[in-house]
């Protein structure tokens, strides 16, 4: 598209998160695997909810967070994803909107409330996420805004929606119409234990639809069921045309065709909470992407904004301290 309304459209899982302080002895006690994300029915949700610490609520779902990380970055965004009309679907909308994402998908009325993710954050960091995924299983094709998806850069897809059918089906109509339109695809794998479940379909889609690949390194050693990360790296390389690799404290790395960038992590934070940390990369990466930027800058944003969202308590960095942060990288 010769003059792209957005720079990047997501379709993603609309949830609204709860985090609250934990401990490995709760995660015991409720037969949680630290660090993974689980999906769980509407009477699991409300009785870890009763049993968890004071929660703070606030907007998020992968994809939805790296849509308002690339809009508080000041690019022009676009998220497709489905919420009850409700009170946290009303939550989950308006802190869409203030940040500047488009966001119109119709809101489920009846039935379903909107989603939910308890996330339990130990003291070492990590965040162990319990989903109710309540009306975001009800997004479907029907729901895709055509114009979103081939007026952008780049269309972004979230791994964690593949558990729905049909909004599996609605992704794959998206990459499709994406690329007749010339609209690069970019795609996370989300979680191993996401690729476990899918992992066939996800080669296949990577195979044939994706332009950029993001993952973490258990993820893409997953992915492609090998010991080493330099095996991944030489797996990867032939399947999508870029791929952007998170490792923790070893920073990322960059890699498309003989081209490698890596990209050491930012020295010196404390980290407080991991939720998001990959989402706010994604988020970073793909704004200087879409703004022209060589890759190893996108990756210097994008391990930026991952570090400011893993020294704070929440998903979403604020948009001054992202400001700020983009400013020191960029110059």
């Amino acid at each position: 598209m010769s003059n792209p309304q957005f720079d990047v459209t997501a379709i993603g899982n609309a949830i609204v998160d709860v985090l609250a302080q934990s401990d490995d002895a709760f995660l015991a006690k409720h037969q949680l695997p630290k660090g993974a994300m689980n999906l769980i029915d509407a009477a699991t949700a409300e009785r870890l909810y009763a049993d968890m610490g004071p929660g703070k609520e606030a907007s998020g779902g992968s994809a939805g967070n790296t849509i308002a990380g690339i809009a508080a970055l000041g690019g022009h965004a676009a998220y497709i994803g489905k919420v009850a009309k409700d009170q946290l679907g009303d939550v989950f909308t308006h802190d869409l909107r203030a940040v500047g994402v488009a966001y119109d998908t119709p809101p489920l009325v009846g039935g379903l409330p909107t989603a939910r993710s308890l996330i339990l954050v130990t003291p070492d960091a990590q965040r162990t996420m319990q989903t109710f995924l309540g009306a975001t299983t009800q997004l479907g094709p029907e729901d895709v805004n055509m114009q979103y998806i081939t007026g952008c850069k780049v269309l972004y897809l979230e791994g964690y929606l593949w558990d729905q059918p049909r909004a599996k089906e609605a992704m794959r109509n998206a990459a499709i119409a994406a690329q007749k339109a010339g609209v690069k695809v970019s795609f996370t794998l989300s979680d191993s234990f996401c690729v476990a479940r899918y992992r066939a379909e996800f080669l296949e889609l990577v195979d044939k639809h994706i332009d950029i690949l993001f993952a973490n390194e258990h993820e893409i050693l997953s992915l492609y069921e090998v010991e080493s990360f330099d095996d991944a790296l030489q797996k990867v390389r032939g399947h999508c045309e870029i791929a952007a690799l998170t490792r923790s404290e070893k920073g990322s790395v960059v890699i498309k065709g003989d081209e490698v960038h890596v990209i050491d992590a930012v020295p010196g934070v404390k980290v407080v909470d991991t939720t998001g940390a990959g989402d706010a990369y994604a988020a970073g990466f793909l704004y200087g992407y879409t703004q022209g930027l060589d890759l190893a800058t996108c990756g210097r944003l994008g391990g930026a904004m991952a570090a400011q969202v893993i020294s704070q308590y929440g998903p979403r960095a604020e948009v001054k301290d992202v400001k700020a942060l983009a400013a020191k990288v960029l110059g």
